[in-house]
């Protein structure tokens, strides 16, 4: 991945309907080889999904919580299990006491003790510490302008 594929990535992330044709010319390129090269970013998986970033809150899911999960098992081959409860936005496998670490996004307060139950449910979870967010000050995706080139 060279500097403009980092370029025509960025672009992308702030605005993912932009016309091939506005993305050359920003990098320089014609709208065929900028589709050319988004087409390649996407067939080597760099570039995953294309989707829209929608407020949590105007969809009534204003509740944002961090769970750690402990276990008295090894939790990495879960996955379905966590993925099958629907407002765990993100499950990562973590090192640390605890096993796995979920975000999950609910209406209220009390949908947010339904998943801690659901959660308990899920084999080898032996326990939960939630943290609930008062407030987001920022949320950004993984910019390809600040990584090294070769990396």
């Amino acid at each position: 991945m060279d500097a403009t594929d980092r370029e025509l990535i960025a672009l992308l992330q702030e605005d993912a309907t932009s016309a091939y044709a506005a993305l050359g010319k920003a990098v320089g390129l014609s709208a065929g080889a900028a589709h050319e090269r988004v087409r390649k970013l996407r067939e080597r998986g760099v570039i995953r999904r294309t989707t829209v970033d929608v407020d949590p809150a105007a969809l009534g899911r204003g509740v944002l919580a961090f769970v750690m999960v402990e276990s008295s098992a090894w939790m990495g081959e879960s996955a379905e299990a966590f993925a099958a409860i629907p407002e765990i936005q993100e499950a990562h496998v973590i090192a640390g006491t605890a096993s796995v670490l979920v975000k999950v996004r609910t209406a209220t307060t009390e949908q947010l003790q339904d998943v801690l139950r659901r959660l308990y449910a899920i084999e080898g979870v032996s326990g939960t510490q939630a943290t609930v967010s008062l407030e987001t000050f920022f949320e950004r995706p993984v910019s390809p302008l600040d990584t090294p080139l070769g990396a």
